[in-house]
């Protein structure tokens, strides 16, 4: 079983995934789409080929814990995805992600079209690999 990490954004989308023990997060893709169909149409794949148990869904608040315009839409994401693949939906503070996956590129020398292209996918392994070390503190 696998959890799918997911950096949803108003036209990309990164997708992390866990190994099959759930202990590590692998950033696997960045979704282009412009409609959300398209999108969860792309992400069906990941349900058909892997056996997804859980959805860590980015979850983008306010750096004062309040909930922002992106955030609302995400609720409303969560919902759909609820629907669609019966599975549970688990909200993660994505609070700054982007910026520290941007950083790390950085100053790792990476090009800034270079960086576009990886960032999504990512922050969506952040955002998963956040979510594992919180649910292996709490055991």
């Amino acid at each position: 079983m696998r959890i799918i990490g997911l950096d949803y954004g108003s036209r990309t989308c990164g997708v992390a995934l866990t190994d099959e023990t759930c202990l590590i997060a692998l950033p696997i893709e960045t979704i282009r789409y412009k409609m959300v169909d398209e999108l969860i149409e792309k992400l069906s794949v990941y349900f058909k080929d892997y056996n997804i148990e859980k959805i860590v869904l980015g979850n983008p608040i306010n750096l004062d814990g309040s909930v922002s315009t992106r955030s609302e839409e995400t609720l409303k994401f969560k919902t759909i995805l609820e629907k669609k693949f019966n599975k549970e939906v688990v909200l993660e503070d994505e609070r700054l992600t982007t910026v520290i996956v941007n950083n790390m590129l950085i100053e790792n020398g990476t090009r800034r079209e270079n960086r576009k292209k990886v960032v999504d996918k990512l922050a969506a392994s952040v955002i998963l690999e956040s979510y594992l070390d919180r649910s292996k503190n709490g055991k």
